[in-house]
């Protein structure tokens, strides 16, 4: 396919204001991913003490293994339906309609969660998983389609940048989170501690519904200028064929004059379908790299719940001594010293080397030291369980965060977004991150029945369930190190328009 000039002149624009736009429009999605992902801790927190005050089986005030994996993975699930079904509608409607579309499905699921219909322990929990699990379609939905409208936006040179910085915004809904969450947990605090069968305490009832509530806002915030922004120029041109308009739409935006190829000829139709043979030949490998690497780290990342329990544990103490609220807002605190030591400065170094050393070097990167410190912390699970090892824990277990933040969890959002052509961008994408959520499941819910072995004593009572999952979340990292170096291709310094370039037909003959 002959390179269009209007998008020619879209690679080699210079930054501009409207980059830092859509960097904010397109960046609350993720926010709001992990400030939901991040709540929902300190929130069961409450739940617990306020629905399961004395529940034979299982520890007073605490939500029973099997409910709190069903909350825990809910909205998860929901992710994964959320980004097949809005990616795809991306590439059919368009990336502007679909993304307005899991704005409002985040915003009014997060308030309904906070509301959470009735009273009695299990209408509430119900209906909590019930809208959560909306949520989770929403936040999926704002996956693919924040990727891909970024990398639409962006020119060649900072492309990747661009989208890091989307990602980025992950680290600051962490923060509002805890933020969040410890003010509230303070303003209410004194309505915790009082144990009532199924009648809660109003306040501590009122403060876990606040904090998910609070959700709605910051995505909330975007709403106009997503409802106002243009289709990218790149869906204008190559998938409606609408020259004319992409340049007008391009003027409008970034300043530049491009009358003299207002008129050039539309791109020809695409040649084959989705998934179709010749699409697997020429896409399906990269299809299939993006993917497994998405599904590694995120049983890598998701499984955190393992660590943070360890360090929770070991750095507040015994929770029966504080209220219910003075642990969540503990707990907060822990996440915001976490967010601000690992998680915000991973995905800046990822912002600022990204596109200097590439996207494969810095994944390989990611998996490589991930995988020395997880096997760090799990061949002498033992010796970092004392006491007195707990800062040490801590510190190597924010280098791990901080290295997959700074690698593949931040890489894997950003390569489908620039491997594929635009008729098929958004599904790939959404197609990659469902499977990464499957494996998100797969972490936060199947690790966290292993780790809670250890203390309801089913292996023994040195951890011995905790270090054997993580030395296998390490061989996971190297498994990932070795499919990244042998499947992902580097897309650093590449056109997206590289993509279009469609061999001749004869040559997809498979005979």
């Amino acid at each position: 396919m002959a390179r269009l000039k209007v998008l020619s002149a879209l690679d080699t624009a210079k930054t501009q204001y409207y980059h830092f736009k859509a960097i904010i429009i397109a960046g609350m999605g993720l926010f709001t991913d992990a400030y939901d992902l991040f709540s929902i801790t300190p929130v069961m927190i409450l739940i617990g003490r306020i629905y399961y005050p004395d529940e034979k089986g299982h520890k007073p005030g605490s939500i029973p293994l099997a409910m709190m994996s069903f909350i825990v993975g809910i909205s998860l699930l929901g992710t994964v339906f959320g980004q097949l079904i809005c990616g795809w509608l991306g590439d059919r409607m368009g990336r502007k309609k679909v993304f307005a579309l899991s704005l409002l499905l985040m915003v009014s699921s997060s308030i309904a969660s906070g509301f959470s219909i009735c009273r009695t322990r299990n209408c509430v929990l119900s209906s909590l998983c019930f809208f959560r699990f909306w949520l989770g379609v929403g936040i999926g939905g704002d996956y693919p389609l924040s990727a891909t409208i970024m990398s639409e936006f962006a020119n060649k040179k900072t492309r990747g940048s661009f989208i890091a910085a989307v990602f980025s915004m992950q680290g600051f809904g962490i923060l509002a989170s805890s933020s969040v969450t410890m003010i509230v947990t303070t303003v209410f605090g004194h309505g915790a501690s009082r144990p009532m069968d199924y009648r809660p305490p109003g306040e501590a009832d009122l403060a876990w519904r606040l904090i998910l509530m609070f959700g709605a806002v910051p995505a909330l915030t975007t709403y106009y200028w997503r409802m106002t922004m243009p289709e990218t120029t790149r869906y204008t041109a190559l998938v409606e064929r609408n020259i004319p308009q992409a340049v007008r739409d391009m003027e409008m935006l970034l300043d530049i004059s491009l009358n003299n190829i207002q008129w050039e000829a539309p791109p020809h139709p695409p040649s084959h379908g989705l998934f179709s043979k010749e699409f697997l030949r020429h896409n399906g490998g990269d299809l299939f790299g993006c993917a497994v690497s998405w599904f590694l780290v995120d049983i890598v990342f998701y499984s955190s719940t393992l660590f943070q329990s360890k360090i929770y544990e070991s750095t507040i103490g015994d929770p029966e001594s504080y209220t219910a609220c003075r642990e969540a807002f503990l707990v907060s605190k822990l996440q915001a010293i976490m967010a601000t030591c690992s998680t915000i400065p991973g995905n800046w170094a990822a912002l600022f080397l990204i596109d200097r050393i590439g996207r494969v070097k810095i994944q390989m990167m990611g998996f490589f030291f991930m995988s020395i410190f997880l096997f760090a912390i799990g061949v002498n699970y033992t010796y970092w369980n004392d006491d007195h090892m707990n800062t040490w824990f801590f510190i190597l277990y924010g280098l791990t965060f901080f290295f997959s933040n700074f690698g593949p969890y931040t890489t894997t959002f950003i390569v489908p977004a620039e491997l594929f052509p635009a008729r098929f961008r958004s599904t790939c994408h959404g197609v990659a991150g469902a499977i990464g959520k499957v494996g998100a499941i797969i972490g936060s819910v199947g690790f966290l029945w292993i780790s809670q072995s250890d203390k309801q004593e089913k292996v023994d009572s040195n951890g011995i369930g905790m270090k054997y999952s993580l030395v296998i979340l390490g061989g996971i990292c190297v498994l990932g190190f070795v499919l990244t170096y042998l499947l992902t291709p580097e897309t650093n310094g590449r056109s997206l328009e590289d993509n279009e370039n469609e061999e001749e037909p004869e040559s997809w003959s498979l005979t």
